[in-house]
């Protein structure tokens, strides 16, 4: 992780966000952007993943537990100005969908809540998918039989949020790779956009859309697809 920048905007200070899914490697980018924003923090992770969050122990409030558990869900958000959801379609008993319910539930009325999920979600069904999305889709469904992976809660997760009528976002994140922050992602209405032809955004750059989007108002109710913001494609749509 890089370490705090000194010269981030404090957009944060006087105020509580909580990160459900703290404790993965999206998630601790997010804890990390926020501190430096001076947000007080509280994350949420599975109890024995409380450990990945060492770094944090003393900037921050742990709340151990499912994060489909509405007790957990409740307990951490209480108070909270936004929270941010990491959307994880694990298992088979509606991980994610029973997450974005606690959450849209529990929040204080008019929280900010800010949703992760992949390009594979649509809110309108105008998104134009490659094959390439679409095989990783089908093959993703074809594996529930593991027990591991439901693909289609995700689905049920966003149908959720979008009747929600709340203050959301849905981050519809690109493939991922990791290394130094490149910047805030760009983003576009629909995938298929030329401007999302790269497909790859930085890990720590998603996180940063993620807590940036908190404060920006023109994301209410939107489903950013996001690319990365010096990738060639996003370049060549500055240009043109």
């Amino acid at each position: 992780m890089e370490p705090s920048n000194p010269i981030v905007p404090q957009t944060g200070v006087g105020k509580r966000i909580c990160i459900v899914g703290a404790s993965g490697k999206l998630g601790r980018y997010m804890v990390r952007h926020a501190l430096d924003r001076g947000y007080e923090v509280v994350g949420v992770c599975r109890e024995q993943s409380v450990p990945k969050l060492a770094a944090f122990a003393d900037r921050i409030t742990v709340v151990g537990g499912d994060t489909n558990d509405r007790e957990v869900i409740a307990k951490a958000v209480e108070g909270c100005d936004a929270v941010l959801t990491v959307l994880v379609p694990w298992g088979v008993h509606d991980y994610a969908s029973g997450t974005a319910r606690a959450v849209i539930d529990h929040a204080k009325p008019g929280a900010r809540l800010v949703f992760s999920c992949g390009w594979h979600i649509t809110r309108d069904g105008e998104d134009v998918y490659s094959w390439k999305i679409r095989a990783a889709v089908a093959f993703a469904r074809l594996i529930r039989f593991t027990r591991l992976v439901d693909m289609d809660d995700q689905y049920r997760a966003t149908d959720l949020i979008f009747k929600s009528g709340t203050r959301w976002t849905v981050v519809r994140g690109s493939d991922l790779e990791e290394g130094p922050s490149e910047g805030l992602p760009v983003w576009a209405r629909h995938v298929g956009d030329p401007l999302l032809a790269s497909n790859m955004t930085r890990r720590i750059d998603f996180a940063l859309f993620m807590v940036e989007a908190v404060t920006d108002d023109a994301l209410v109710q939107e489903a950013p697809a996001i690319v990365g913001c010096k990738t060639p494609s996003a370049l060549a749509a500055h240009q043109s």
